[in-house]
């Protein structure tokens, strides 16, 4: 087992990372230690991991809320049902919610802990590569909105993130490749030999080696654990986690959530992000390219839906980002080293639009 420490003070909590720790007793008591537990899953996760995960929580009183699967279903509707069962299990402030599933499920149990009792504790135990490296850690939690992906939401650190590598094993392909834009997003933005290391050991992380995904993870939170303790609330330098997301988030919005997975989108969106950055001088076409080369050879789209740069950008504008009505950024003055501007020309971002988006008729 590996242990990432997000350092926030008495907030401060463990990650901890490996092989079988569903089955690690020792583990699972670490990081709950509340005696009324609510455990939150979906009908994909559950049936796969719930028993496993309740032994380790034997001793304790367990209810378990098993809600629908899929992004469609990230919504207040279904923040309420898990707020109804909690009040109908009589869970106190001395209660904890346990995450179990993907990042849909953590951003939901998360929210609902953050909201009952004005706030209770919770446990991210995520199943999906995107979740272990980027949702479950960092204390963002939150819903989608019509008008906008994770509109609704609140900051609410976990007690703890417990990362089963061995749950990536039940993980569609899809879903692992969707997995690995948020890793690349690492890369790109904060670290130049790791963004060298995962085009050298992509094929391992696509076959699942133990070694090499255990190791993608450890870096990816090491990555996020120190931006999210120097910008907890992201006034400034947490932004940075969302390359490709502004554009990426156009994109679910528009084609309807679910429709494109999120790292899917996000990789698209990262792929903009280049070629903006492209656009302002800060990056070479070789660069652009081998950002594409990469999202390709991991299986990703490099092609965004023709929904039209009008209407990406009246998305855009409902971004959490966007200040004084401008639309912040996160691009690359260089490939890792990211940064987070409003001081672009309104023309090239319009290039960039409409090269991938399409014009507006």
């Amino acid at each position: 087992m590996q242990r990432v420490t997000i350092d926030l003070g008495p907030r401060s909590y463990p990650i901890l990372i490996g092989r079988g720790l569903l089955d690690d007793e020792r583990a699972v008591a670490e990081a709950v230690s509340a005696r009324d537990v609510m455990l939150v899953t979906n009908e994909v996760v559950g049936p796969l991991y719930r028993e496993r995960l309740t032994r380790g929580l034997r001793g304790r009183r367990v209810e378990t809320k098993q809600l629908p699967d899929g992004e469609r279903h990230k919504t207040l509707e279904t923040v309420g049902r898990v707020l109804d069962a909690l009040v109908a299990a009589r869970m106190n402030r001395d209660a904890c919610v346990v995450a179990l599933g993907g990042g849909v499920i953590g951003d939901i149990a998360g929210f609902a802990a953050a909201c009952y009792q004005r706030g209770i504790d919770f446990v991210q135990v995520p199943t999906t590569l995107l979740a272990q490296v980027d949702s479950s850690v960092g204390g963002k939690t939150g819903v989608n909105h019509p008008g906008g992906k994770n509109l609704i939401g609140a900051f609410h650190q976990p007690r703890a993130v417990i990362s089963d590598t061995d749950t990536l094993r039940t993980l569609p392909e899809r879903e692992l490749r969707a997995g690995l834009a948020e890793v690349v997003k690492y890369g790109l933005v904060a670290d130049a030999d790791f963004l060298d290391w995962l085009e050298s050991n992509l094929p391992a992380l696509l076959a699942l080696e133990p070694e090499a995904i255990a190791h993608a993870v450890r870096r990816s939170c090491e990555i996020k654990a120190a931006i999210v303790v120097a910008d907890e609330r992201e006034h400034g330098a947490r932004a940075l986690l969302n390359l490709g997301h502004t554009f990426g988030h156009a994109i679910e919005a528009a084609a309807g959530y679910g429709e494109w997975l999120h790292g899917e989108a996000v990789g698209v969106g990262m792929l903009m992000a280049a070629d903006l950055s492209a656009r302002l001088g800060w990056l070479g076409a070789a660069e652009v390219e081998r950002v594409r080369g990469l999202l390709q050879r991991a299986g990703l789209p490099t092609a965004a839906p023709p929904i039209g740069a009008g209407r990406a950008l009246e998305l855009m504008a409902m971004d959490k980002k966007v200040l004084a009505g401008r639309i912040r950024l996160v691009l690359m003055s260089r490939l890792g080293e990211g940064v987070v501007t409003g001081d672009y020309p309104a023309a090239a971002l319009a290039q960039t639009l409409a090269s991938h988006f399409g014009s507006t008729a």
